[in-house]
């Protein structure tokens, strides 16, 4: 961005924004890499792991409704401080429980639960106040911004986890706890650039708008499946735990890097995005790079090396960056501001389940076939689905420009 005129970070809404994502990301990438480690150990079932991912999407489809009402009338800047107070309580039960001596499967279940309940909103709402904190022009340099710092986050907080559980659990739950205080202050001092405009009175029609919007666009509709069946059968973090252990012999820091390394990838690929936006052929990249997502996924199922591992996991992430920019830029853009939380409330139940349900499939599978295999059919899977997806939907396939998503 070395046109200062065209720069993001000339709006301190966003740039403190910025930070509050790092922050609170990072919090939660370490919570997630200790809770997966110390559930494992408890009971060395990788159908545990995968239950988390479940227990966390429950919440998102119990709230969608709610989530997309609150995102279009609240405070959004509001709600996302809700959500670091309440990961902050749940980690800071964590952290009782460690120091007590009370961990147990039943109460990490039960902490999964409550994080679910804030990302719920968290995701949505993370999404729709970026269009709010700089000028319509800047708003996909702001998505990949954002991205950039969630990839970030990603990175930073797996490694730094498995790192300091070398030290103890404790020692992770307690910074993870002063990470969500500093992202619920530092999101107290945003001011929003352009407020939205009133709403309608609610009503029946007015609660269901997320749905009967998507329902009636192909092209939103057909991004935000995509990425949700792909990621659903491509999803490999859940069974990280059980790589590090049981099939590369490490430790806390190898699951760390595994971890980690998707974030790397992609958080590569969002800094090229952010100085060179897609521009052209949009729908093309978008098929390609969840074609490129599934390979990966087969590579890293058939690796037998730590590294060449690293290597597919970063390749793994960077291509479903562009698919993430490209996906959340045209539902943002193709979506009037007055529905634009109910829209992004349905996308984030999608992203809910293709992330936690993902995990969910990858634990169950494991138990059933093993868990090379549970890997590897997810990612033949996820290369079936770009073939069906590019007949079925192709108006997504011929999308050109992102400016011509705009009502």
């Amino acid at each position: 961005m070395t046109d200062h005129g065209d720069s993001v970070l000339r709006h301190p809404g966003f740039v403190l924004f910025w930070f509050a994502r790092v922050a609170g990301t990072v919090g939660y990438q370490m919570m997630i890499v200790a809770v997966g480690w110390q559930l494992y150990a408890l009971t060395s079932n990788p159908f545990d792991l995968g239950l988390i991912g479940l227990i966390q999407f429950i919440p998102a489809i119990l709230l969608v409704l709610v989530i997309g009402q609150a995102a279009d009338r609240c405070d959004r800047r509001l709600l996302l401080m809700g959500c670091q107070v309440i990961e902050a309580i749940a980690v800071t039960t964590l952290l009782i429980a460690v120091l007590t001596g009370t961990t147990s499967r039943t109460l990490i279940l039960g902490v999964a639960f409550i994080m679910g309940v804030a990302r719920a909103f968290e995701v949505t709402v993370t999404q729709i106040i970026v269009p709010a904190l700089v000028p319509l022009r800047l708003v996909p340099r702001a998505v990949a911004g954002s991205a950039t710092a969630n990839q970030t986050a990603t990175i930073a907080g797996p490694a730094l986890g498995g790192l300091l559980y070398a030290l103890g659990p404790q020692i992770v739950y307690a910074t993870c706890l002063a990470l969500f205080v500093l992202a619920a202050v530092l999101l107290i001092l945003i001011r929003i650039e352009r407020m939205p405009a009133a709403r309608e009175p609610f009503s029946p029609k007015v609660f269901f708008a997320g749905f009967s919007y998507i329902r009636t666009h192909p092209v939103i509709f057909g991004v935000i499946s995509l990425d949700l069946f792909a990621v659903l059968l491509g999803g490999v973090t859940a069974l990280l735990p059980v790589f590090a252990r049981d099939i590369y012999l490490e430790g806390p820091w190898a699951l760390g890097l595994l971890r980690a390394a998707p974030a790397a990838g992609a958080l590569t690929m969002a800094l090229a995005l952010t100085r060179w936006p897609p521009e052209r052929h949009i729908g093309t990249r978008l098929f390609a790079a969840v074609a490129a997502y599934g390979i990966a996924t087969i590579v890293f199922a058939l690796s037998s090396s730590l590294i060449v591992a690293l290597a597919a996991l970063m390749v793994l992430g960077a291509s479903d960056m562009v698919s993430v920019v490209i996906r959340m830029t045209l539902v943002q853009l193709g979506t009037p501001d007055a529905v634009r939380g109910r829209v992004t409330a349905v996308n984030g139940l999608f992203i809910g389940a293709s992330n936690q349900l993902g995990e969910f499939r990858a634990g169950t599978m494991a138990a059933w076939f093993g868990t090379i295999p549970a890997v590897l059919i997810g990612g033949i899977g996820t290369l079936m689905i770009v073939a069906l997806w590019s007949r079925l939907f192709p108006d997504l396939a011929r999308v050109d420009r992102l400016e011509a998503m705009k009502p």
